[in-house]
């Protein structure tokens, strides 16, 4: 499916799941009201764009739901006050995005974990299954979990270490974040180990 966007006064044909149609809506709900997070989003991007060798032709989808993977923070989006949840059904509902598309955002970085912690993990399974396909959900969970939140890499433990830290032990991020972390430190290693073995 094709859309005509003329924002920015540009009118140009983007295919709709593809990185520049993705660019172009996190650009729009996110670089102005949120800086910083898309910062971050843009650096999520740019490690996927890394992963290219070990993802092949999903490449691109990768790449679309890392620049989009927190639109769900944009003020204009919160509805639960889940970004996860928001921003797919932001993306399935505002822009009839790609299934597999709105689930990698739906569930990335262990969304489920932290959905669990909100009373919201049955609405989240229901509406938005985890993709049976490891290898491209840690590869998300990769590119946002080594990546800072000023869009620069980071290691993994230094960026649960941050999260901790602005959010606090007792807050509802920081006990997900608390459980999540062997799931984020096996991710982000099962995807090292994939990098590694591919051809130089």
């Amino acid at each position: 499916m094709r859309v005509v966007s003329a924002w920015l006064g540009i009118e140009q044909t983007v295919e709709k799941t593809t990185l520049a149609w993705a660019r172009q809506i996190a650009e729009k709900e996110l670089s102005t009201v949120l800086p910083r997070r898309w910062a971050h989003s843009q650096g999520v991007a740019s490690r996927a764009s890394e992963l290219g060798t070990v993802l092949a032709d999903d490449t691109e989808l990768l790449s679309a739901a890392a620049v989009l993977h927190d639109v769900g923070y944009a003020p204009r989006l919160v509805d639960t006050g889940f970004h996860p949840l928001d921003g797919a059904r932001f993306l399935r509902d505002e822009h009839g995005a790609g299934e597999r598309l709105v689930r990698l955002v739906a569930n990335h970085s262990f969304a489920l974990l932290e959905a669990e912690e909100r009373r919201l993990r049955g609405v989240l399974e229901n509406e938005f299954p985890l993709l049976e396909q490891s290898l491209l959900v840690d590869a998300l969970v990769y590119c946002d979990m080594t990546t800072a939140p000023d869009g620069h890499p980071t290691t993994a433990k230094e960026r649960v270490a941050e999260i901790k830290g602005r959010y606090g032990a007792d807050s509802i991020v920081g006990r997900f974040i608390l459980r999540a972390s062997p799931e984020i430190f096996a991710a982000v290693a099962r995807m090292e180990s994939e990098r590694m073995a591919q051809p130089r």
